[in-house]
């Protein structure tokens, strides 16, 4: 028995447990994911999140010991956005056509998920911090901490919101598109990556490579689109919320 958890206190204490451990649950999530039929539901990042935070919670595990392993996935996610460029590239003729109209849905795009997301804390009764924390929550994580820390929010509660409406994004968006009558693959894939950037992007390029690639491009320009424009809006939106 003192052996056993000699074993557990020497394993839980290495970063590459962790880093297996984030590995296989990811894989038991995506397992989960296809067998269901790839049900939008059961999105593979959420069930790894969710187990991730139980092995947590069971074996007392602060996150700063957990971070010492995945930080090895999160050097990935580098590799893996720049890795969006390829179905980018090999629909460089299709967004060259679409170009106006892929600038006026980004725009329009920024401009609302801004706009609904602060007006509707701000309707709810949530403090300064919280709006300028929650404004930036569909651009991708980095960009979006950044822009949060810059307006006064809380950078690591615009991680978890950043997180959360790529969930939600992945697991409704192609059902409510469905819903709406939205069939173009290129709108649809500008409106999950403007929407729920990366993850949602991994989503669309499940489903159709047109959809992915115009996807990865709407979540890229999101974020320089919202950081130009969310500085702006906010003076305006402060201002008319008498904030």
């Amino acid at each position: 028995m003192n052996s056993l958890q000699d074993t557990w206190v020497y394993l839980s204490a290495t970063p590459l447990f962790h880093l297996t451990m984030t590995l296989v649950a990811f894989q038991v999530a995506n397992f989960a994911f296809e067998k269901a039929g790839r049900n939008p539901l059961l999105n593979p990042v959420l069930g790894a999140v969710l187990l991730l935070v139980a092995m947590l919670l069971l074996t007392d595990t602060d996150y700063g010991t957990y971070f010492e392993g995945a930080q090895f996935v999160h050097f990935l996610l580098g590799p893996a956005t720049v890795a969006l460029a390829v179905p980018l590239y090999r629909q460089w003729h299709t967004v060259r056509r679409s170009a106006v109209a892929i600038l006026a849905s980004l725009i329009a795009g920024s401009f609302t998920a801004i706009v609904t997301a602060v007006a509707t804390a701000w309707f709810f009764g949530g403090s300064l911090p919280i709006l300028a924390s929650l404004a930036p929550k569909s651009v991708t994580a980095p960009v979006a901490m950044a822009i949060a820390e810059e307006l006064g929010g809380l950078p690591s509660l615009t991680a978890v919101l950043v997180i959360t409406t790529g969930i939600i994004g992945a697991m409704f968006g192609p059902g409510i598109l469905n819903l709406i009558g939205v069939k173009d693959w290129r709108a649809r894939g500008l409106a999950m990556g403007t929407a729920s950037h990366g993850i949602g992007t991994a989503r669309a390029l499940q489903v159709n490579e047109t959809a992915g690639a115009f996807s990865g491009l709407a979540m890229g320009l999101n974020a320089l689109a919202t950081a130009l424009l969310l500085p702006v809006i906010w003076g305006i939106l402060i201002g008319l919320l008498g904030i």
